[in-house]
C-alpha cells in the first residue's frame, strides 16, 4: 500500500522556505511584521513534518530524527521515506 506524502511534502517546502523568509529578514531589514507572520508559520509547519513523519507507517528512527533538524530536516525525512518506498521495503509491523 502506498502513502500519499503530499501533506508532508508541504509541510517540509513551507517549513524550509519560512526558515530562508526569517533569515533573510534577519540579515536585512528585521521587519517586525515579516517575523511576526514567518515565525509562527515555520513553527507549525516543523511540528508538522516531526507528527507527520512520526506517524508515517514506514517510519524509521533515521526518518524521524532527520525531521527534527530544522529547516531541512522535513525535506530530509520525506526523501529518507520516499527512498525506502521506492526500494521497496517492506512496512514495519508496529503493535
Amino acid at each position: 500500500m502506498h502513502r500519499d506524502r503530499r501533506a508532508l511534502r508541504i509541510a517540509a517546502a513551507v517549513e524550509l522556505a519560512s526558515l530562508a523568509v526569517l533569515l533573510g529578514n534577519l540579515a536585512t531589514a528585521h521587519l517586525p511584521a515579516i517575523s511576526s507572520l514567518a515565525g509562527p508559520l515555520h513553527g507549525c509547519a516543523y511540528l508538522f513534518t516531526v507528527v507527520a513523519t512520526a506517524r508515517d507507517p514506514r517510519r524509521t528512527a533515521a526518518a524521524v530524527g532527520l525531521s527534527l533538524l530544522p529547516g531541512i530536516g522535513g525535506m530530509l525525512a520525506v526523501r529518507r521515506l520516499t527512498r525506502g518506498a521506492e526500494r521497496g521495503d517492506p512496512v514495519p509491523v508496529r503493535e
